[in-house]
């Protein structure tokens, strides 16, 4: 990828920022992927340029409910035409916003981190759940079930609500449970038409100079999400993903210890991730 003329303010896991002016940056979505918190030493090609295609079009489906980080400008307005072209697809034009200090986790179904909770002691986050469920369980209700934000390469630790309101405070942990949970609804209504179970999500949320609360980063993309095709989709096993679940499973039957450096994937199941990530797009978005 083409030098970008702009001053690097952050690298994150998968993501660059730079900084246009005092109240805009540039978001970069690379080719990077992060699992279990470290980030893999092989790119996925496309990665980005797909799971901002992604963004943008959940961003542009969810507006009416809370505003996003786009300011309305292109990267044509901040970069000259050379290096735009380089990056258009995978690059977006943000509002500088203050970043709330959690993840902001909504789950629909019993599966990953929250079953093994569920198993160990009948609760997630100190929510307690029915008894009965087993993997891939719809919940009577979304769950949110909040995480705190971790350092690039440490570990982010599920919190309780309790918890979330010492860190950010009571009436913002309400606001922040309330929209998390509304975006999910919406958006798995409209995936489950195009035969796309969302099985759970993290929201990333920020306050712009007004204390306004707006939803940023990414959404709803396979770097943030467990996709699950209804076709696939039974009560009991855990279904395939469109999502970079598919990569995780892999690094957990390799044996790895999930500490830095990951092994090497083969190159056979990058392309099938990449292939994944491509038909969530086709399906959410034609």
């Amino acid at each position: 990828m083409q030098q970008i003329g702009l001053k690097k303010i952050y690298s994150g896991k998968v993501r660059d920022l730079y900084e246009i002016d005092g109240e805009r940056m540039l978001m970069v979505a690379t080719d990077r992927l992060s699992a279990f918190d470290v980030i893999l030493d092989d790119p996925i090609p496309g990665k980005g340029e797909i799971l901002t295609q992604i963004s943008n079009f959940w961003f542009k489906q969810l507006a009416h409910i809370m505003p996003n980080h786009f300011t309305g400008d292109t990267v044509y307005d901040v970069l000259p035409e050379a290096q735009a072209e380089q990056i258009e697809h995978r690059a977006v034009v943000c509002k500088r916003l203050t970043p709330i200090k959690i993840e902001s986790i909504v789950r629909g179904y019993l599966t990953g981190s929250g079953l093994k909770d569920y198993r160990a002691s009948g609760t997630i986050c100190g929510l307690q759940l029915p008894q009965g469920l087993q993997e891939a369980s719809k919940l009577p209700e979304p769950i949110f079930t909040p995480s705190s934000k971790a350092a690039v390469g440490d570990h982010d630790e599920n919190i309780s609500y309790r918890q979330c309101e010492q860190l950010i405070g009571k009436e913002l942990a309400a606001e922040v449970k309330g929209k998390a949970i509304e975006l999910y609804r919406t958006a798995a209504d409209y995936a489950l038409s195009k035969g796309i179970i969302i099985c759970d999500t993290k929201f990333e949320f920020g306050l712009d100079k007004d204390g306004v609360l707006t939803l940023m980063d990414e959404v709803l993309t396979p770097d943030s999400s467990r996709f699950w095709a209804i076709e696939h989709y039974r009560e009991g096993t855990n279904p395939p993903s469109f999502d970079k679940q598919f990569i995780r499973d892999w690094l957990e039957q390799s044996g790895w210890n999930k500490q830095a450096p990951a092994p090497k994937v083969p190159a056979d199941i990058i392309q099938k991730t990449v292939d994944k990530y491509q038909e969530a797009l086709d399906l959410l978005t034609k």
